[in-house]
């Protein structure tokens, strides 16, 4: 089964080989997929080894010549540890990237603590203008990277995991995609996390929304979606509340009601397998069931 990240090294050689603006930066993460890319196009696939500051720097570097930078490693080490030059060296710069992710929240739990980054979307929450695709399925992750490095000059974040969806949807960047109707409040799923949502809320009255995109915040499509039940249930695959502050801004105006469910803050030092992972973070179907009637009954 093809994962995100195999559609990530296809879908970038392709768009080396169409694009001559577009780079690729890597910290040795993932470089042995790029070796006929990086053999054809020497000068736009760099490898700086295990640098991760310098690899934020340079991609900041060719932002700053007109090229459109596409920069990978494993998320806490693209975002966590060289989050001062994502600050300076493109925030303050004024400049682009798209900063591709792996093993995200879970994805790598025998990699143990240092390759979990549950909080890296709250993290680049503190800066401004940043559009974060989390996809579900490799079909989407095509999409949207697509739509990234063709995405003007904006700094974009995509949150591959190996965790994803049995099937794809038709996503539209910046829009949430109405699954699955009903009354009682509404259950946002992100990215991988739909599969498991759709199990728990069967036979449930909710209306289930699903966000391969989620900054920004489609606030209108939630508005829409909600009905005369101001509920709202967030079920993110990294730090739970991450989308509690979007979504109680777009409902500033009415009374309302916001849970939000992920990863929580407390550091889980058992580490198994995704179920596992899942399961003792209250994602799975059964957990989720259990919480959202809960919440909603």
């Amino acid at each position: 089964m093809e994962t995100m990240r195999e559609r990530f090294f296809d879908v970038t050689t392709d768009l080396l080989d169409r694009d001559p603006r577009i780079a690729l930066l890597l910290a040795d993460i993932s470089a042995d997929p790029f070796t006929e890319a990086a053999r054809r196009h020497p000068d736009r696939v760099v490898n700086v080894g295990i640098r991760e500051q310098l690899l934020i720097g340079a991609a900041g570097g060719m932002a700053l010549t007109g090229m459109r930078p596409i920069a990978h490693t494993f998320a806490s080490f693209l975002v966590e540890r060289p989050f001062e030059q994502v600050k300076l060296d493109l925030e303050h710069q004024g400049v682009g990237a798209v900063l591709v992710s792996a093993a995200g929240s879970y994805d790598w739990p025998a990699g143990g603590r240092t390759h979990m980054a549950p909080g890296d979307v709250a993290l680049l929450d503190t800066l401004p203008g940043w559009t974060v695709h989390v996809p579900g399925h490799p079909d989407e992750a095509e999409t949207l990277l697509r739509h990234a490095a063709a995405d003007g000059d904006r700094k974009v974040y995509v949150r591959l995991s190996a965790h994803r969806n049995a099937e794809a949807r038709p996503v539209t960047p910046g829009r949430f995609l109405r699954v699955r109707e009903g009354r009682r409040g509404v259950v946002l799923a992100v990215g991988p996390m739909l599969d498991a949502v759709l199990d728990a809320t069967e036979g449930l009255d909710v209306t289930v929304l699903y966000a391969a995109t989620v900054r920004p915040f489609d606030a209108a499509g939630l508005r829409a979606a909600l009905g005369d039940r101001p509920d709202v249930v967030l079920v993110e695959p990294y730090l739970a509340g991450t989308s509690a502050n979007e979504a109680h801004d777009a409902l500033a105006d009415r009374p309302h009601r916001v849970l939000g469910l992920g990863v929580p803050r407390e550091e889980h030092r058992h580490y198994g397998s995704i179920p596992e992972h899942l399961a003792a973070y209250g994602l799975d179907a059964a957990g989720l069931r259990d919480r959202i009637t809960a919440y909603l009954w």
